[in-house]
């Protein structure tokens, strides 16, 4: 049991530093922070059921997840080489593409929600 327990330890610590280390390099991974916080406040400003805020919040969370793979993508990418390439090029968008996706979900959620209130 000890074991298991120091297992997940290891892997919350290199999470962290997997977040921390967007957090730091990506400007992006910055903004949507702040995004993040000015959605969380307006989902708890807003008279909203818990299960619309829980998704708005979550969705949020989601294209953070997102950035990170996105960064991940792009490491990987670049440490294989620095040489253009239209394969890395492609899976360099691709991964843009998968923040960009989740966001636009995320927009379209709240839409909803808006509207739903709004009617």
């Amino acid at each position: 049991m000890w074991q298991q327990l120091k297992r997940v330890r290891q892997r919350a610590i290199w999470s962290w530093d997997g977040f921390a280390h967007v957090c730091k390099t990506e400007g992006s991974m910055a903004q949507w922070l702040v995004a993040n916080v000015v959605f969380a406040v307006l989902a708890f400003a807003l008279p909203l059921s818990a299960g619309e805020r829980g998704m708005l919040l979550m969705g949020g969370i989601i294209v953070l997840a997102a950035e990170c793979m996105n960064t991940a993508i792009e490491r990987v990418v670049d440490d294989i080489s620095t040489e253009k390439r239209d394969a890395a090029k492609q899976a360099k968008d691709c991964g843009s593409a998968a923040v960009a996706v989740t966001a636009v979900s995320v927009g379209v959620a709240w839409v909803c929600v808006i509207v739903g209130l709004v009617w």
